[in-house]
């Protein structure tokens, strides 16, 4: 049968367009909107940061694209090098990366880059990795050695210091490491344990966590010191009152008193404009794209896949909470950024490659052989 040139062009286009998956593209789709729109409020006072994050979410949805064109069966063969890549980067960072603002966090190949973004995902591709190669035959001992697998680049990158992304990379390691399984018997004395050693972790933190964590508690012991981020962002989240100031009307943003304000602080930006029906909205595309992953991972038809789309959906679960947990005052603040929200292209890249793995699982998931 003949195709006209016109229907041609469409059914190329079509079979590109078909790598994502339709709901998941929806959601990050609106998220990312809403986003921009904060974003040139927040950032009126910064030309070009609009036009920089446009492209960083060019650059993005390429990274999601690539990534879910690749099959979850090739995606394993790789899983042990770029773990060990990763790993190697970060010894590399401790012996002679660069140091900005007193933490040693980047290296220069001629590019800088930050490894330890790297193992937001290598983290749990190794371990879903690992626990694939033990299916059937997982003993404690497997999860002792992916405690080692995880604790190893975790201390590394705690050490440079960089206590967020190491969170971070520790919650996506657990995150799978409980998925396979992990007895509830043990988790609670996990949690019984490091709150005994609580004492221990105090005095080996570096002085500006200790104040992170006083300044949690009562922010207005330093009030234009360390607890002025806490202070005037609980300010801006609680002023929007029901329906927010309106769109770039937010005082506490445009007089300058909200700091990072395009980037871990965007939340307090929102939530002073568009107030608690903004935020119930922008909560309700983050619980749908969590919502959205945990299907993925429910429907996945292996272990590996299984795994690493539950830790991936999780991670995006962890980074809404952290970040809007530390704008509210209810966690210290840590530098994590809101997801497909904040201005900045490591992490928005970051996050969009792990949204392509998610749909590399749906869409290959009729093709695993179970």
């Amino acid at each position: 049968m003949y195709l006209s040139p016109k229907n041609s062009w469409w059914s190329q286009i079509r079979s590109h367009v078909a790598i994502f998956d339709g709901p998941l593209s929806l959601i990050i789709f609106l998220i990312l909107s809403v986003g921009i729109v904060t974003l040139y409020s927040a950032g009126i006072d910064f030309p070009g940061r609009v036009e920089d994050q446009l492209r960083n979410i060019m650059v993005a949805f390429v990274v999601m694209w690539v990534a879910a064109s690749i099959p979850p069966q090739t995606l394993m063969r790789f899983c042990v090098p770029i773990y060990t890549v990763g790993v190697a980067l970060l010894i590399a960072v401790a012996m002679f990366g660069m140091v900005k603002k007193g933490a040693r966090r980047w290296i220069n190949f001629g590019v800088v880059i930050q490894p330890s973004e790297i193992m937001k995902i290598a983290m749990p591709l190794m371990l879903a990795w690992y626990f694939q190669k033990r299916e059937g035959m997982i003993s404690w001992r497997d999860y002792v050695v992916a405690g080692l697998l995880l604790v190893v680049p975790v201390g590394l990158i705690i050490r440079q210091p960089d206590l967020g992304t190491g969170t971070l990379v520790l919650a996506a390691g657990f995150y799978v490491i409980f998925l396979a399984g992990l007895s509830w018997r043990v988790l609670v004395g996990l949690v019984i344990a490091v709150g005994a050693s609580l004492p221990v972790v105090w005095t080996v933190l570096h002085d500006y966590q200790r104040q992170r964590v006083m300044m949690l508690i009562d922010p207005t012991s330093d009030p234009l010191g360390k607890g002025f981020h806490i202070i005037q962002s609980t300010i801006a989240v609680g002023s929007g009152g029901i329906f927010g100031k309106g769109w770039l009307k937010g005082t506490q943003s445009h007089l300058e008193f909200i700091p990072e304000r395009t980037t871990d602080f965007i939340f307090a930006v929102f939530s002073e404009e568009f107030g608690l029906m903004g935020n119930s909205i922008l909560l309700f595309l983050y619980v749908l794209l969590i919502a959205r992953g945990l299907m993925i991972a429910a429907n996945a038809p292996t272990m590996f896949t299984r795994l690493l789309a539950g830790s991936i959906t999780m991670i995006f679960f962890t980074y809404a909470f952290v970040n809007m947990g530390m704008v509210s005052g209810i966690l210290p603040v840590v530098g994590v950024p809101l997801p497909f929200m904040s201005y900045g292209g490591t992490a928005l890249v970051t996050l969009g490659l792990g949204a392509g793995i998610l749909m590399s699982i749906q869409r290959h998931r009729k093709l695993i052989q179970t």
